[in-house]
């Protein structure tokens, strides 16, 4: 890739360093602590040359150390920065970008909900461009557990929800509600394996959605990240789509709230 060609004092330059440098700490995570030369260069994208000398700054200000076999590892003033931003960590303030970016991406219905005794609560939501506005699902609406893809997500993931669902009643609000306790009990099965629930008009007629969870410390529930809009739109490939956004976007988040031992 082209180095940044100055224009008048360099800032150009100068950003594009910084957020090239950005993309190579980004890189790093818990699952992957320790990173080598070769590795960042396929990561990012970038030239080998520019992506040692990125990290050879890292080195020098003492962000990052390159080991004897030469793979690098994060230092303790990222952490520093890690913990003045997670000691004031608000759920709700951290999902908003993602909810954001879902709904302008798919022009559908955001919604952040979290567990709750009466049911899954939705705490934010953001509407994208498309016509369907779900105006019964809005911020403090609570929902059945057994019904619509984020509270259905949650019985999923959480064994005591499950338990409880299962041994409770199971109404119909529409003929796809999963009514029938040993066909439910399969889907959170199904659910939990594949990370996402799709719901489809199972609370609302003409409505659809997907969902995934938002994990903390030890697997635990802590939220539900999910679209709803248009039935027609979630199915083949547009619904696979918004599953694997839904999925990776619930993933980043979970990273976050165990970052911050929620």
């Amino acid at each position: 890739m082209a180095e940044a060609v100055p224009e008048g004092n360099g800032t150009r330059e100068t950003v594009t360093a910084v957020l090239r440098a950005c993309q190579l700490l980004g890189q790093f995570g818990p699952d992957r602590p320790v990173i080598t030369l070769a590795e960042l260069t396929a990561a990012s994208g970038l030239n080998k040359p520019t992506v040692h000398r990125l990290m050879s700054s890292f080195v020098e200000a003492g962000w990052v150390h390159r080991d004897h076999a030469g793979a690098y590892r994060i230092q303790m003033p990222v952490f520093t920065i890690g913990a003045a931003a997670l000691a004031e960590f608000d759920l709700r303030e951290s999902a908003r970008p993602v909810l954001e970016e879902l709904a302008g991406r798919f022009g559908d219905t955001a919604f952040l909900m979290v567990p709750a005794d009466a049911g899954a609560v939705c705490i934010d939501r953001v509407e994208g461009g498309k016509p369907l506005v779900l105006a019964a699902i809005g911020i403090g609406a609570v929902l059945p557990y057994h019904a619509a893809a984020a509270p259905v997500a949650m019985a999923a993931f959480d064994p005591e929800l499950r338990a409880r669902v299962l041994d409770g009643p199971l109404p119909a609000f529409t003929a796809t509600t999963h009514s029938d306790r040993d066909e439910l009990a399969a889907y959170l099965d199904q659910v939990r394996a594949e990370g996402v629930s799709f719901s489809r008009d199972d609370y609302l007629d003409g409505v659809s959605a997907v969902a995934a969870p938002v994990l903390g410390a030890n697997d635990s529930l802590v939220a539900t990240l999910s679209l709803g809009g248009r039935s027609e739109d979630f199915t083949g490939a547009e619904g696979e789509a918004r599953a694997a956004a839904v999925r990776d976007a619930a993933a980043a988040l979970s990273r976050l709230v165990t970052a911050a031992r929620i």
